[in-house]
């Protein structure tokens, strides 16, 4: 199926646009064929944006298509070496294979490469498939392969720019914090939060605190601003400072250290290493 330039958020409108409404009176769109196919005839993705499926999830999925059958079919298209490709209900196509089905409903359609992979998106996205990761590494797929800008990709899957820019922003995290947030222990919010801290090593330490002390988004806020504050270095001593600590700790024999305060004012700090060597030190100031 053909998809005309001048209505570039098509896909963003959702997959009625590409295919037909579960019930079997409802013509196909032009450009797709529906049938059944073997199931050992479908094959996934290797495009796929999504790469997390829950056993529990599809067990529940599969439990539902015994009793029920597939509701919406699978969409593929033709592949080059026989077979299909799915481009959208690969966790369908899943489950129909737990629940024992020896085919399943298709819809095959003539999207090209770009076409179905933003399909996959659209399809993941409308459903709250993807985790928050899964979700930036597409968008990136989609600049680095498709050449896409944030703008197109935001016109055609119907969210803001800023959307898109937020979520990428995540792909600057430490891979060990990007699989706390796939893995569900950190939330996107998180994630964002952790991008304020200074460097890689205190994201990844305020990561495992966060989780640990289950730590809310804005408290996590709170502790990345403090990771990256500063402490103001020492005022340099004077000239005069410096040699009268040198006079002194060879008078007492001792390491002596000046600290100075405002107006004036300090404090005298003597080390000593024993309670002979306190002696000695008192001896000398008498």
């Amino acid at each position: 199926m053909a998809i005309d330039p001048k209505k570039g958020s098509r896909l963003g409108r959702g997959l009625d646009a590409l295919i037909p409404q579960t019930k079997p009176a409802t013509p196909a769109p032009s450009g797709a064929t529906s049938l059944k196919a073997a199931i050992e005839e479908v094959h996934p993705n290797r495009a796929q944006p999504r790469t997390r499926f829950e056993d529990t999830a599809l067990d529940e999925l599969a439990s539902s298509i015994k009793e029920l059958g597939v509701l919406q079919p699978i969409i593929v298209r033709k592949r080059a070496a026989g077979g299909f490709e799915i481009i959208a209900g690969e966790r369908r196509w899943r489950a129909s294979q737990r629940a024992g089905l020896r085919e399943v409903p298709i819809v095959v359609s003539d999207l090209s490469g770009t076409a179905a992979f933003e399909a996959a998106i659209v399809e993941n996205l409308q459903r709250e498939d993807l985790n928050p990761i899964e979700t930036a590494r597409a968008f990136q797929r989609l600049i680095d392969d498709y050449k896409h800008s944030q703008d197109t990709i935001a016109q055609k899957i119907g969210k803001d720019r800023s959307t898109i820019a937020n979520a990428l922003r995540l792909l600057k995290l430490p891979p060990g914090v990007l699989e706390h947030i796939e893995n569900g222990e950190l939330s996107e919010g998180h994630g964002r939060a952790l991008l304020t801290a200074p460097s890689t090593g205190a994201r990844e330490k305020l990561a495992k605190e966060a989780i640990a002390k289950q730590w809310s988004v804005r408290e996590l806020e709170r502790q990345a601003r403090g990771a990256g504050e500063s402490k103001p270095e020492p005022k340099p001593k004077s000239a005069n400072v410096r040699d009268l600590e040198i006079r002194l700790s060879k008078s007492l024999g001792a390491r002596v250290t000046l600290h100075e305060g405002a107006e004036g004012k300090g404090s005298i700090h003597v080390a000593y290493t024993s309670l002979d060597e306190l002696d000695r030190i008192l001896a000398k100031l008498g």
